[in-house]
């Protein structure tokens, strides 16, 4: 497996953790990249990934929606989202050729998700290649996607410190 590849593997499930579980640390995510990548370069790619894919969400799952017919973000499967989040934000903010970063979420989709996730990836970041210059509408409040409602609140005693983007650090 070629570093990129294996760097985007471990972005994915990086994403996927973050999505479940959004009360996860900045720190447990970098743990987790140094533990399982596979050298530096990996390592300094994969982070690179995940901090613009976070750093990028709300504009990321705006081009996602909207050429999504029919399927809001809450509707797809959190692989699926996950893999869209970070082809989209391949295509839109990196140099790397979109035949590449398609074929590349295709196969992300393959081993991640189910029997028509690659289908369904693949035909979503196609049209985000074909409708990227256009001006996106204003968001709303039905595109977001909701933390888990199993978690548990965090008691009010312990305020949570703001930062406007942890993951670009």
């Amino acid at each position: 497996m070629s570093l990129r590849k294996q760097a985007r593997t471990l972005v994915v499930q990086m994403l996927y953790q973050v999505d479940l579980n959004p009360d996860i640390s900045i720190n447990q995510i970098r743990e987790m990249i140094e533990e399982h990548g596979r050298n530096k370069t990996a390592r300094t790619f994969a982070w690179e990934l995940f901090s613009g894919v976070m750093e990028f969400k709300q504009q990321l799952d705006q081009h996602i929606v909207r050429v999504a017919e029919n399927w809001t973000l809450k509707r797809m499967a959190v692989t699926d989202r996950n893999i869209l989040r970070l082809g989209t934000y391949e295509l839109l903010h990196t140099d790397t050729p979109p035949a590449v970063v398609i074929d590349e979420a295709v196969e992300l989709a393959r081993e991640f998700g189910s029997a028509h996730s690659s289908q369904f990836v693949n035909g979503i970041l196609d049209k985000v290649v074909q409708r990227k210059d256009e001006p996106l509408p204003p968001p709303t409040q039905a595109d977001a996607v909701p933390p888990e409602e199993t978690q548990d609140p965090e008691p009010e005693s312990k305020p949570k410190p703001r930062i406007n983007n942890p993951w670009a650090t």
